[in-house]
Order: C-alpha cells, then structure tokens, then sequence
C-alpha cells in the first residue's frame, strides 16, 4: 500500500497520561499525521492486541496506516498496515515472510553497516537515527546529527523518516538531510493539545518543503 512518511507519530503510553493514546492519534490525524506507530514495550501482548484493535477501528477510513512496533504476533491479530523491527528484533526477512508482501515493512538503521546490507526487496522504508539523544528511548544508539542523517539516508535510498529528538525547529534540516519525513514521540504525545501541536508540525514540513522547492534565493536578476 501508498503511505506518507511526513509526519510520522510513534505513540508512547507514558507520554499520554493526559490525553489517551486514542485521544492522541485521532487528534494527531486531525492535525494532519501521515502516519502513526503503536510502540509499548511493557504492554503483553494481549494488551497490545487489545490497544492495537482499538485504535484501527477508530483510524478506519482516515487514509492514516497504522504500524505496530516489534510486536508481530499483535501485528497480525490486529491486521494493521504494517511492521517497524529494529536491529534486536525479529530478522526484517522473517517478518516479511510472516507479513506477507502487502504489508509495510519498516526498519530502524542507526549505522553505515546496517544501512549497506539492506534488502530493499524486503524493506519499504526505514527509520533514521537517533537524530539527537532522547529520553524517550533511553537505550538507543549514540547520536548521529544531521550529518550522519544524510549520509546513512543517501546510504539506504529507500523512503526514509528522521527520528531520535526531533522537532518542529528541525524540519528544515531533517528533509534538507534527504529524509522524507519526521518521526516524533514528545512533539505531540503529552502536548497540552495534540491537534494543535500536529498542525503545526504538519504547516512547517509543508512551508519547508515549498521553500526547498523553490531553490536557493538569488538576487541580481534582472
């Protein structure tokens, strides 16, 4: 299937205390959210079946896919869109083999060597970072800035999110990296007002990429 990786929201349960993680998604998708990932790491995975089933009736008919991180088994029972693994879950060419060839298959690169062995038969897009440190994943992988961004996304040259700190004063620099979008967490999740938060985020990737369109400013024509 289609998908926009512009704006991506990767839910933290800890973070929407205030406003649910439904709360949260549907606010973010009236703010215009691309995308939106189910991550929780203490959840079993009958609870995650029961989140994930939730919130794709409730995501029904918005055009918005919903993956499900690491969580295959809850993946499947759930029918979401897709999959986002990391380098220490399931091997992305068994996830494959179990999701089928419709499903979105998305993976995290954090290093030049992973970013050279991807398959691109079996991956649809992958997840740049950390950008900058983040508290949100405590046990991530050192930090690779801008730079490294565009290095590993030139690397992968598949479609490619940004994620690890980001926020709306980095827009312009991440799709500058080459990225094709932002993945946040703290950016929506646990903002005084989701939708509010989202729109904005969703205005200045939309106002970035007409500037970046629109080529470097020349003066002296005539």
């Amino acid at each position: 299937m289609t998908f926009d990786l512009s704006l991506y929201l990767v839910l933290d349960p800890d973070l929407c205390r205030d406003h649910s993680m439904l709360e949260t998604t549907m606010a973010a998708i009236r703010g215009g959210a691309t995308m939106v990932q189910l991550r929780h790491k203490t959840a079993s995975t009958r609870e995650f079946i029961e989140i994930g089933r939730a919130l794709r009736a409730a995501m029904a008919g918005s055009g918005v896919p919903l993956i499900v991180n690491d969580n295959i088994e809850a993946a499947i029972a759930i029918d979401a869109h897709g999959l986002h693994v990391g380098q220490d879950d399931m091997p992305a060419e068994m996830a494959r083999q179990k999701l089928g060839k419709d499903k979105i298959l998305g993976l995290s690169i954090e290093s030049e060597a992973v970013a050279r062995k991807i398959d691109k038969s079996v991956i649809d897009y992958v997840g740049i970072g950390p950008v900058f440190a983040t508290s949100t994943k405590p046990d991530h992988k050192p930090a690779i800035g801008f730079e490294g961004l565009a290095h590993l996304t030139t690397l992968c040259n598949l479609p490619s999110v940004a994620i690890g700190g980001v926020k709306q004063e980095h827009v312009t620099d991440v799709l500058e990296s080459g990225a094709d979008g932002l993945a946040v967490v703290s950016a929506i999740c646990g903002q005084k007002n989701p939708e509010t938060a989202t729109r904005q985020l969703a205005d200045a990737i939309k106002n970035a990429r007409a500037r970046l369109a629109s080529g470097p400013f020349q003066t002296g024509q005539n």
